[in-house]
């Protein structure tokens, strides 16, 4: 029968990503309501010796599978791997983080163990032995809560949406023997842009639209940079090819959920909220005081957005001296 709870982790470049340690954080919450462990599944190279570790925040059992097939992510691979260890362990509950790798991972697990899934989880409470999960649908206008059934069910997680907690365990670190398998696809190459915070995982998001009048972001990265944040742009600043589509937040682009977010010379479009709604702060700076971004903004200016940024930024840093 199948009990417990499992987090699979997710790292990059050796370095564990921060929804690692939310969904450790979930998972211990939810397993001591339930009564159980919470195992982690780690696949990776050259991680063993960070896994202890993940007992900070709870876990009680770090599964790892240190291969050099697995350093980098292959989905077929993963999928592979993971549904061995998942079926091996039996886990009643599987928490992962809702990033491009979390989202490819749990739509392929929950097809291939015929599992129960929801995406983009912001909250979970359970129900007696039934997570109910909360999610926002239609660009944050709804909140549904999913009642998930089932032996196996699997839950992504919004990244920023949940907190982390310490909960200190001496973990036990378990080497696992699995592969990769039959796989169709293969790591190439991988590009890196060093020394940016990474969109989806920010505490502070500035982001620019078809106000900022063209490529010129300065005044956008320099209060990013003051907050020690990350740069956004809108679909229609990244169409304009004024930055990349790495940096655009919305429908078709990243969601995020950092706890203050700036949205300047930004309309307000539904496809654009739909990507940043459930941030915890929205502050706005529009030239247009009908702007439809005021209507969702917990604060907002009407001004010039490059007359505006430097002042915020100017005392950002007296606050920081």
């Amino acid at each position: 029968m199948a009990q417990g709870v499992m987090v699979i982790a997710e790292h990059s470049q050796g370095v564990f990503r921060k929804v690692t340690y939310e969904a450790i954080s979930t998972g211990r919450k939810l397993a001591d309501q339930l009564g159980c462990d919470v195992a982690v599944a780690l696949l990776g190279h050259g991680l063993a010796d960070q896994a202890a570790g993940l007992g900070r925040y709870g876990a009680d059992r770090v599964l790892v599978a240190d291969k050099e097939e697995f350093k980098e992510f292959v989905s077929d691979a993963y999928v592979n791997a993971l549904s061995g260890i998942i079926g091996s362990e039996q886990p009643s509950l599987v928490i992962m983080g809702a990033s491009s790798q979390g989202k490819d991972l749990a739509g392929r697990l929950a097809a291939r163990l015929n599992a129960a899934v929801v995406m983009d989880g912001i909250d979970i409470r359970l129900e007696g032995q039934d997570p109910i999960v909360t999610r926002p649908m239609y660009g944050g206008k709804v909140l549904a809560e999913v009642v998930l059934q089932g032996a196996q069910k699997l839950v992504a997680i919004r990244p920023n949406a949940l907190e982390i907690a310490d909960a200190p365990r001496d973990a036990a670190v378990e080497a696992v023997e699995v592969d990769g398998g039959e796989v169709s696809l293969a790591f190439i190459e991988k590009t890196l842009d060093t020394g940016k915070v990474d969109l989806t995982e920010a505490q502070v998001v500035v982001s620019g639209g078809r106000g900022m009048g063209g490529s010129d972001f300065t005044v956008v990265e320099e209060l990013a940079a003051a907050f020690e944040g990350a740069v956004g742009a809108s679909r229609s600043a990244v169409d304009e090819g004024w930055r990349p589509h790495a940096d655009q937040v919305g429908q078709t682009g990243k969601v995020v959920s950092p706890n203050l977010y700036i949205a300047c010379g930004i309309s307000g479009a539904i496809q654009h909220l739909a990507g940043m709604s459930s941030s915890k702060i929205i502050a706005a700076v529009n030239k247009d005081p009908e702007a439809p971004i005021f209507d969702k903004a917990d604060y907002g200016i009407v001004g010039d957005l490059f007359e505006v940024l430097p002042l915020i930024k100017t005392e950002i840093q007296k606050l920081k001296a």
